[in-house]
């Protein structure tokens, strides 16, 4: 069918003989309206392309993606951004998080400590997301350079950021 849905149209842009026939001012307007969906689809995409190499756009870059658990459902979350600062041969106390924490490394290293899992490094530039409910513990086990971090989590509204554990 051609875009005009009235007649059947067997590849070329001009009205035929078979099927319905249509009035030239009817094939006119469906092509007019057919090529106005069509310019302003590629003025869109275009127009966005155009844009972002004339205005100097930052280009966006996925740092991490994983899927995870424990993420607050009720209808009011607050998001929180905390820079830690552990020195060197700092320790967290025995802890949980009731919701997924990411640690962000911008110095040093930071090695957690994960209850009934092998402990895992975080280097300068790298990222982990620290999971919901199981018990853990951060050192700075460089003897000589401070560990820092940004931690970035969404929690219930004043829920505490950890819970103790034994």
């Amino acid at each position: 069918m051609h875009p005009c849905m009235l007649a059947p149209q067997p590849c070329c842009c001009r009205p035929h003989s078979t099927g319905t026939k249509l009035s030239v001012v009817k094939w006119r307007t469906a092509m007019h309206k057919t090529a106005e969906v069509g310019s302003a689809i590629s003025g869109l995409t275009v127009g966005v392309t155009i844009s972002a190499r004339e205005t100097g756009a930052a280009k966006l870059q996925v740092l991490h993606r994983e899927a995870t658990a424990a993420m607050p459902k009720t209808s009011d979350q607050e998001i929180r951004v905390l820079l830690a600062t552990l020195e060197p041969g700092d320790c967290t106390p025995c802890h949980s998080h009731r919701f997924p924490v990411t640690v962000y490394m911008l110095e040093g290293t930071f090695t957690l400590e994960l209850d009934g899992r092998e402990a895992v490094t975080v280097k300068a530039g790298e990222i982990f997301v620290e999971p919901p409910l199981v018990k853990m513990t951060g050192r700075n086990l460089d003897a000589r350079q401070t560990a820092r971090m940004i931690l970035f989590y969404v929690s219930d509204p004043d829920m505490p950021f950890a819970d103790p554990a034994e």
